[in-house]
């Protein structure tokens, strides 16, 4: 018989985040596993003097980010070139700061010219990028503006998904972004998304935003006059959607969860339950984005960076899963791409 042709290996661009974070060695010991090496061809966006502390990257390609083309082998773009001072494990610093999202920046551009089949991104200090003068409330809302994309951030667990109405809002400010068009989309979005993968319509649940779902309007009136509606209209376009539903009661009932994912109304009312579940292996996905783009479900760390005491295995699962749904797609990722509107800037 001939030998099997070997699975297609799709490009990821991977950033590196926080150099004084524990992205650079969550990073490298990931990529030295060898189902990642099998699984995708990595092209890593970081700081040059900051990566040749790794053994691993020494042998790979180097390229300046204009020299970059599609790569045919491990490459490191190396976008910036720290002082010792600004790449200190544990010891951030505005410079630092600025390079992280120039790492951002240029996997970016990488992905609209058509040399990246996904996107997986190391943590990042939304601080130290701001103490730097750039204004950033997260990779999400980011890379919706760079891809003119309305997407959904979804931390996809082994047993729970959970979906975000909201995402980096002050508390106080969430019933005010709650409206019923747009919880309607994200519904839409979270169910064509799902079905590919689960091969059927997928079961929704929907959080309530107050305590026991508002009790039919005693404890709040959101849940009868936004999230219901939603809810009744997702359903006649066809979503499985059900609720709203009280989160606290929702998210007992894990063993196995009822529905094949949750749509949480803010931040904390979804991650805690998905971090509590399973930390390591919960990804944070971004629907919505014309190439996948995933990250591990924990910050920058800081206390462990350069310990050696830090877990890759978010960093794997991130990495892994953002390999298996560029596979999926099949597609160039420049036939999804929209025309392109020029570089991110702060």
């Amino acid at each position: 018989m001939p030998p099997t042709a070997p699975p297609h290996r799709p490009i990821i661009g991977i950033t590196l985040g926080d150099v004084s974070g524990i992205g650079p060695e969550v990073t490298a010991a990931a990529l030295a596993r060898t189902a990642v090496r099998r699984a995708l061809l990595p092209v890593v966006f970081g700081d040059g003097p900051t990566l040749q502390r790794f053994p691993l990257f020494e042998r790979w390609a180097h390229v300046a980010p204009e020299a970059l083309g599609r790569a045919s082998q491990p490459t490191v773009c190396v976008v910036t070139h720290l002082a010792e001072r600004d790449r200190r494990p544990g010891k951030p610093t505005r410079a630092g700061g600025r390079a992280q999202y120039a790492f951002i920046d240029a996997a970016i551009t990488a992905a609209r010219e058509g040399l990246l089949d996904g996107l997986c991104t190391a943590p990042v200090s939304k601080e130290q990028i701001s103490r730097a003068g750039i204004p950033f409330m997260g990779h999400t809302e980011v890379l919706a503006q760079a891809f003119g994309r309305d997407v959904l951030m979804l931390m996809d667990g082994p047993r729970v998904r959970v979906a975000l109405a909201t995402n980096h809002l002050p508390l106080a400010t969430v019933p005010g972004a709650l409206e019923v068009e747009t919880l309607v989309a994200q519904l839409r979005l979270l169910s064509d998304s799902l079905r590919p993968r689960l091969g059927r319509r997928p079961r929704l649940a929907v959080c309530g935003l107050n305590p026991h779902a508002g009790e039919g309007g005693l404890l709040g009136r959101e849940e009868v006059e936004v999230i219901g509606p939603a809810i009744a209209r997702a359903r006649r376009l066809g979503v499985d959607a059900h609720g709203p539903l009280p989160a606290d009661g929702l998210f007992a009932k894990v063993d196995p969860f009822p529905y094949d994912a949750a749509l949480a109304m803010y931040h904390d009312q979804g991650l805690v339950a998905a971090k509590a579940l399973d930390f390591e292996r919960t990804v944070n996905t971004t629907l919505g984005l014309p190439l996948p783009r995933t990250s591990p479900d924990h910050g920058t760390a800081y206390a462990l960076a350069g310990t050696g005491k830090a877990s890759a295995v978010p960093m794997t699962e991130a990495l892994l899963r953002c390999a298996e749904a560029a596979r999926a797609r099949g597609k160039p990722i420049r036939a999804h791409l929209p025309s392109p509107p020029g570089r991110v800037r702060g």
